[in-house]
């Protein structure tokens, strides 16, 4: 069975996607949905028989998927998903689920009453360095974690306004929320602060802020602060360090590195954690076998509402709890 795959996004991650999709056996592009004619055109001209089309709509009448992956920017969720939702087509989605709280939370409920597929790219939960740091944990006791997001601001309009990417630590530190998650348990309480320091000095139009720091409590009593920044010029890195009873593991996108007890053991990651995430999601609309994907977007939401939670903190200057 040849799978029929629309992809509704035509930036770079809706095109990487497509790319490595399109490498697989049994499974073709059948079409781009992008913000206009002309680039979804442009994106289906690489792909054999791909279609463009400038509505997600226009693309379910057209052709019939077995599946979809959603590569938008925050704001511009919503109405993809339920378009989808209401023809019963399994979707993959990149984070964030969408800039602001409420969104999500209804694609979600409906979601869980149709029981259908969904995956959310997550990438770091199928790295192997995250495999063996939560093998290394169930032997460990953690303390606190120190995860961390520091970078530049991206070139594009809506990722710098609060209302099109939801700020940074909602658009690209939810990896480092998620992966905190996936480690280390849930989150039981934050604490945000956040200020404008510098980006709102270079670029017009700014109105998210360039740095932050958020304290978060576990379920488990341990405890964790998450920093980012989108104002460095260069040296760009994002991790997350565990400190445990037996020495530290710093986990990140080349390696974990477990330093314990005066010894250093680094675990390289070989595998591409993007074929492994669509590996077991392609299983899981083939077979209806979901146990090989491992964010839903159930489990995502939990996710996103740690982040909407360190915005609303940032904004009040009081703790939340979840």
């Amino acid at each position: 069975m040849t799978l029929q795959i629309g992809i509704i996004g035509t930036g770079w991650f809706g095109m990487m996607h497509a790319e490595k999709l399109a490498k697989l056996e049994d499974v073709r592009i059948a079409g781009f949905v992008g913000t206009s004619q002309a680039k979804a055109d442009a994106a289906a001209s690489k792909f054999d028989g791909a279609g463009g089309y400038d509505s997600i709509h226009k693309l379910l009448e057209d052709r019939k998927l077995d599946a979809a992956y959603i590569c938008v920017p925050p704001f511009a969720h919503g109405e993809v998903e339920q378009a989808l939702l209401e023809q019963g087509i399994p979707f993959l989605v990149e984070k964030p689920l969408a800039a602001d709280a409420q969104t999500p939370a209804g694609i979600a409920a409906e979601i869980e009453r149709k029981g259908l597929i969904t995956s959310v790219g997550y990438h770091f939960r199928y790295m192997e360095g995250t495999d063996r740091a939560r093998e290394l944990l169930a032997e460990r006791k953690l303390g606190m974690a120190l995860g961390y997001w520091m970078g530049g601001m991206p070139g594009v309009y809506w990722w710098r306004k609060s209302e099109g990417s939801g700020g940074q630590f909602v658009e690209q530190t939810t990896h480092i929320v998620d992966l905190l998650r996936y480690t280390a348990g849930e989150v039981s309480e934050v604490y945000a602060a956040y200020a404008d320091r510098i980006m709102s000095g270079v670029h017009e139009g700014v109105t998210v802020p360039d740095v932050g720091t958020v304290t978060l409590k576990l379920a488990s009593g341990a405890v964790a602060t998450i920093s980012n920044t989108c104002a460095i010029p260069a040296g760009s890195r994002a991790g997350l360090h565990l400190y445990t009873d037996k020495g530290v593991l710093e986990l990140g996108h080349g390696a974990l590195v477990d330093l314990a007890e005066g010894r250093r053991t680094e675990y390289e990651n070989k595998l591409n954690p993007y074929d492994r995430e669509n590996e077991a999601f392609l299983h899981a609309v083939r077979t209806g076998d979901t146990s090989l994907i491992r964010s839903t977007y159930a489990d995502a939401l939990q996710t996103h509402r740690v982040t909407m939670a360190a915005n609303e903190s940032a904004r009040t200057g009081l703790p939340v709890k979840l």
